[in-house]
């Protein structure tokens, strides 16, 4: 009898704690739909605008992705030469450090042989020139990846590159030089090379020789790098460009360095354009054979070399 009375006592009691949780729940539940509900935080006819607003803007966001899925469309079917003068400008790839064809002034402004080429090259085509800085070891990547349409930057004109890559008539010749530190007496030719250090850009065309020569490559940012190796005695030796060389040495004469070779043929350098670019191409190639005719080659020539470097 008292068992049975417990187990009533104990079920009733189950009975009203159920009662109460079921309670708070519903309170709870009551609270968080009280406060997440819009009307009741906005008001009714302030809900209908917002909702009128959200609406309003995804349609605005509908349409504008349809525009710029048709502008990709009317891009995609036009060629490189028509897709610059639509956007007005010309994106360059050049380095900015590398004196004296794309650098900085005393007064902080890119300049340079290469750069002022490119310039007057768009200027004659009513294309404003827009450059963009880059790190030599990356600028072809970048022209790969459309970072940029072209590149400026001494770039040598080699059967590969030539496979992949449209490039205009060459604007310049030069021919690579050996430097080493005026108290090297062991290095005298490439040929000296073999078990020795060199400092080079990783896609540089020098980079090539001296490893076809026997040499252990050092990648380094650029020219100035390469020097700062080569005079602290990391690196034994560097190949780089005779102009270069010259510039280096009248900007810094005291620099205890160097050439003890000069390869027999000039290196001729170009513009590089991703394939597919003929036009555009064309068109350069019209503009710098006009500037050499009408002499504002030789005179941009002769204002950084004091010769025509063209040949």
């Amino acid at each position: 009898m008292n068992q049975n009375k417990e187990n009533n006592n104990s079920l009733e009691e189950d009975i009203v704690e159920k009662q109460l949780i079921d309670n708070r729940s519903n309170l709870f539940y009551s609270k968080i739909c009280y406060y997440i509900n819009p009307i009741k935080i906005v008001g009714e006819n302030n809900m209908r605008k917002l909702l009128t607003i959200i609406l309003t803007a995804a349609l605005l966001l509908s349409l504008a992705a349809c525009g710029t899925s048709k502008d990709k469309e009317k891009t995609a079917g036009k060629n490189m030469l028509e897709q610059v003068k639509d956007k007005g400008e010309v994106t360059i790839g050049t380095e900015g450090t590398y004196a004296p064809f794309t650098f900085h002034d005393k007064a902080g402004k890119l300049t340079g042989f290469d750069v002022e080429i490119a310039e007057e090259v768009f200027k004659r085509l009513k294309i404003k020139p827009k450059f963009v800085e880059t790190k030599w070891d990356g600028m072809i990547a970048g022209l790969d990846a459309k970072r940029y349409d072209m590149v400026a930057n001494e770039v040598a004109i080699r059967p590969e590159r030539l496979q992949k890559y449209d490039m205009s008539d060459p604007y310049i010749a030069s021919k690579a030089v050996l430097i080493v530190k005026n108290d090297n007496k062991d290095i005298k030719s490439l040929d000296d090379l073999k078990g020795k250090k060199v400092g080079q850009s990783l896609d540089s065309n020098y980079r090539k020789i001296a490893e076809d020569h026997g040499a252990t490559n050092t990648v380094v940012e650029g020219f100035n790098q390469a020097i700062d190796l080569l005079t602290s005695g990391r690196i034994d030796a560097t190949i780089n460009d005779n102009l270069s060389y010259l510039d280096l040495k009248k900007q810094r004469p005291e620099l205890p360095i160097k050439t003890v070779y000069s390869e027999p043929n000039a290196t001729k350098n170009a513009f590089l354009f991703r394939k597919g670019g003929k036009e555009l191409v064309s068109e350069v190639n019209k503009a710098l054979a006009d500037m050499k005719k009408d002499g504002t080659y030789l005179k941009i020539s002769k204002k950084w070399f004091g010769t025509d470097v063209s040949k």
